[in-house]
């Protein structure tokens, strides 16, 4: 597959009620929502137990770089048709039901069917820190498969964005980011060789 990819918040609750938020790269596909979660994880998990997610598409880069940092405890308001929450902080939301499911070892296809659909506020327009933070976050999702130089020239480059662009909640999310990145680090430093 190699569709067009948009970031985007997934939220999902557990067939106990417990809810769980994600950023997760989504595809448009005949009117569906694709999603291709790995495995394990606790948003395919959840899916599975339940038929339903909600799409959630933010603006704010903390969300992101809260997720990959350890920081998932965001508001949460009640979906309007489905068992679940959408995030407080969404510009829109959309209800999913799952459709159809193609297994897979590493990632299932997730066909999933729009349920309901609700716009909450403007999009504002497009903010090149906002877009350097969730890059980042994809950076530090993958810390443990990537090069430490390529991390640091990819870290550098999208500094130059947070520098011309960001706003106080940009920068709270790089610092999260990069906190996250020296940790990883430590802790590598700390296993024997």
């Amino acid at each position: 597959m190699n569709d067009q990819i948009f970031e985007a918040v997934v939220t999902t609750v557990s067939a106990e009620g417990a809810s769980h938020v994600a950023p997760m790269g989504v595809r448009y596909q005949a009117g569906q929502v694709v999603l291709m979660p790995f495995k394990p994880s606790t948003t395919l998990a959840n899916i599975l137990a339940t038929g339903h997610a909600v799409l959630n598409i933010v603006v704010d880069g903390r969300v992101f770089a809260g997720c990959v940092t350890g920081r998932r405890a965001w508001p949460t308001l009640p979906a309007e048709t489905i068992r679940g929450v959408r995030l407080a902080a969404a510009l829109s939301h959309v209800e999913l039901r799952l459709a159809e499911q193609v297994d897979d070892p590493q990632r299932p296809v997730l066909r999933m069917q729009r349920v309901h659909e609700v716009v909450h506020a403007v999009f504002p327009g497009l903010n090149r820190a906002q877009a350097a933070v969730v890059e980042g976050a994809v950076l530090v999702s993958r810390l443990h498969m990537l090069p430490a130089q390529k991390v640091d020239a990819e870290m550098a480059y999208l500094q130059i964005a947070i520098d011309k662009t960001a706003g106080a909640g940009e920068h709270e999310a790089w610092g999260w980011l990069r906190e996250a990145v020296a940790a990883h680090r430590a802790k590598a430093a700390e296993v024997p060789r």
